[in-house]
């Protein structure tokens, strides 16, 4: 029976990959020949769950890390737009304003962090016990 325990699982897997590919659930389990019910119920087997999610999680990351990279090229363009003096002044203030926005964003974002790790440390220090 080893081996039928490895081709479920086998399934399983392309079932996750077929899940994050797929437009929906039936298509997802029909391009790996299984019923749409079976899918649905392996869904719910907190396992299967949890793989579908890190896959979830994974792919997103890639897409965010894709975004990071392109991030360049995008403060590129707004400041391009929001300088030209060709383009329509509606559309530079929206671009003026955008940059505004992520940069106080980012700000904030950076004073979090600092508050965050100083009331981390005055944890740590006020428990000696967790320094151990």
């Amino acid at each position: 029976m080893v081996g039928h325990g490895a081709k479920f699982t086998r399934k399983k897997e392309e079932a996750v990959v077929a899940l994050l590919t797929q437009r929906n659930i039936e298509e997802a389990a029909r391009s790996i020949g299984i019923g749409t019910q079976t899918l649905i119920r392996w869904m719910k087997v907190p396992e299967f769950e949890k793989a579908y999610r890190d896959a979830r999680r994974a792919a997103f990351g890639q897409s965010i890390a894709r975004m990071q990279q392109a991030s360049t090229a995008a403060v590129s363009t707004l400041l391009k737009v929001m300088v030209d003096p060709t383009v329509p002044p509606s559309t530079r203030v929206r671009a003026a304003d955008s940059v505004l926005a992520h940069a106080k964003q980012a700000i904030e974002i950076e004073d979090v962090e600092v508050r965050v790790a100083a009331l981390e440390q005055a944890a740590e220090l006020a428990n000696p016990s967790r320094r151990e």
